[in-house]
C-alpha cells in the first residue's frame, strides 16, 4: 500500500489557472504541469502558456515564502529567498491554494496561480501543456497594468496622435486573439530550450 501511493504521487499533476491580476476582461491561461516539476521549469511553462518572451526578472511567492533564481551561484540565495531550481511542484504547492508569480519587476506583471485540481493523466509523457485561455498576453515592455490600457487605446484609435507608433511598435498586436495551439507550441519551445541548456525538463520536455 504505501508503495502505491508513492506511484500515484510520482505520477501526479497539478491544473493551475494563471490570470494576470488588475486587467479585465481577464486573461488567462489553464494549464497542467507534472508534479516533479521545478519552480524553474514551471517558470518555463508559464512563459511560453502566457506568450511571455522570458527577457526579464522573475520570482514566485508561495506560502508566504519567496523563490528565485540567485543572480550568482557562488555566493547562494541572498535576501531570504530561496532557489527555485531546488523545489518541486509536489513538495510547495497543495490543491487549493493560490500563490504569486511575477514577471518583469519593471512592469510587474502579477499572475495570480490557482492549485484547482491534482490529477492523474494518462501520459505524463504529453505534459505539460495548456488546455484553456482567454485573450492575448499584453506585449513585453508596454508598461505594466497601468500603462496597458493607454496602450489599448491607443492602438484601436486610428485618431490618437500615438496611433501609428504603436500600430508599428505593436507589430499586428490583437489583444482579444489567443490560440490554444500557439500557447502550446511555445511551451514546447521553451522548455525545448531549458532542456537544451541544462536548465531541466531532462524527462518530461514537448517534442512538438
Amino acid at each position: 500500500m504505501p508503495s502505491k501511493r508513492r506511484s500515484t504521487a510520482a505520477n501526479a499533476a497539478f491544473q493551475l489557472k494563471v490570470q494576470i491580476e488588475g486587467i479585465e476582461p481577464a486573461i488567462w491561461r489553464r494549464v497542467i504541469v507534472p508534479a516533479a516539476l521545478t519552480l524553474r521549469e514551471l517558470h518555463a511553462v508559464l512563459q511560453g502558456a502566457m506568450g511571455w518572451q522570458d527577457y526579464h526578472l522573475h520570482m514566485f511567492e508561495i506560502d508566504g515564502k519567496r523563490f528565485e533564481v540567485p543572480e550568482d551561484d557562488r555566493l547562494g540565495p541572498e535576501g531570504g529567498y530561496a532557489d527555485e531550481r531546488k523545489h518541486t511542484l509536489r513538495a510547495v504547492l497543495t490543491n487549493g491554494m493560490q500563490f504569486l508569480y511575477v514577471y518583469d519587476f519593471g512592469d510587474d506583471w502579477r499572475h495570480l496561480v490557482t492549485v484547482e485540481d491534482i490529477v492523474a493523466p494518462a501520459a505524463v509523457r504529453q505534459l505539460p501543456r495548456c488546455i484553456a485561455g482567454e485573450r492575448a498576453c499584453p506585449p513585453e515592455d508596454c508598461g505594466g497594468v497601468h500603462r496597458y490600457p493607454e496602450f489599448l487605446d491607443a492602438l484601436a484609435d486610428p485618431e490618437h496622435p500615438e496611433h501609428r507608433d504603436m500600430l508599428d511598435w505593436a507589430g499586428g498586436f490583437e489583444p482579444e486573439l489567443f490560440s490554444l495551439s500557439q500557447a502550446n507550441a511555445l511551451i514546447g519551445a521553451v522548455s525545448a530550450l531549458y532542456h537544451e541548456r541544462g536548465w531541466g525538463f531532462r524527462s518530461n520536455a514537448p517534442t512538438n
